[in-house]
């Protein structure tokens, strides 16, 4: 516990700042996170013989962010290119004799996909109008979620929701999810509507139904990952930050957070 306190308590110091700041800092902190995870995703399908390309995967994913960041106008263009690139690479590893070149292609793209391009919504969430006020609502609804969750599931939680993926999620934590994600969502927008943090036309009802969806999906992130480590037969994708695992440990519920959380502000609020 004492381990995990420290952690938490280092992240905070340097991710509120990069938060609140934006730009260049931001983009570091999410680069190392994302970037991080995408070494550790390789790691995982290496343990059971595949061959993603380390080179490709992680580089495909700081182009990405690069691009979605600085330049969003080339970031399809890049995206198309490193697919191109990941089938030429393989099909050179084929021609030198690995027969699963295919798979590992697939494994390779995937890599960048799931996440370098969801995770880029990260940054674009963060660049939106207000966005560090945004970022942390999203994200708050999202982690308020996992500790409703782990909170109810460990004391009542009777009916599991996935046994083969982990064991110890069940319905009564799931619940507990989309409800502490529902009601964290319309409290935060008020705390910072009443101390002027955020000035918005969003009502509780709509900071109610945004929480709810938070407290709702990123629960497959986390099961995505799960069924990656279960085939991988590995506990944690690494472990960087002690008592917490790697960065893709702490990023699984991010990746599908980030594009929910844009999306329903991009159409319902903004």
């Amino acid at each position: 516990m004492r381990r995990r306190l420290l952690t938490v308590l280092i992240m905070t110091l340097i991710g509120v700042p990069a938060i609140l700041l934006g730009g260049i800092f931001y983009f570091l902190l999410m680069s190392v996170f994302l970037i991080g995870a995408a070494r550790e995703y390789v790691h995982l399908f290496r343990a059971v013989k595949f061959e993603p390309s380390m080179q490709i995967t992680m580089g495909g994913v700081g182009l990405i962010l690069f691009s979605r960041m600085f330049s969003p106008e080339y970031a399809v263009p890049v995206f198309t290119a490193l697919i191109l690139i990941a089938m030429a690479y393989h099909l050179i590893t084929y021609e030198k004799g690995r027969d699963q070149s295919a798979i590992d292609f697939a494994i390779t793209v995937t890599g960048i996909v799931y996440i370098g391009w969801l995770g880029a919504y990260l940054l674009d969430l963060r660049n939106l109008p207000q966005g560090g006020w945004w970022f942390m609502l999203v994200m708050f609804c999202i982690w308020g979620g996992d500790s409703g969750a782990y909170s109810i599931g460990r004391a009542y939680g009777k009916h599991k929701i996935a046994p083969r993926l982990s064991p110890k999620k069940s319905w009564e934590g799931y619940i507990a999810s989309v409800v502490s994600g529902a009601g964290i969502g319309a409290f935060y927008l008020y705390v910072f509507t009443t101390f002027g943090y955020l000035k918005t036309d969003m009502t509780y009802l709509q900071a109610a139904i945004m929480g709810l969806l938070l407290g709702a999906l990123p629960t497959l992130g986390d099961l995505g990952e799960s069924m990656i480590k279960r085939q991988s037969g590995i506990k944690d994708s690494s472990d960087i930050m002690p008592g917490h695992g790697g960065f893709f440990d702490r990023i699984d519920s991010w990746i599908w957070g980030a594009p929910i959380g844009f999306y329903f502000l991009v159409w319902f609020i903004l």
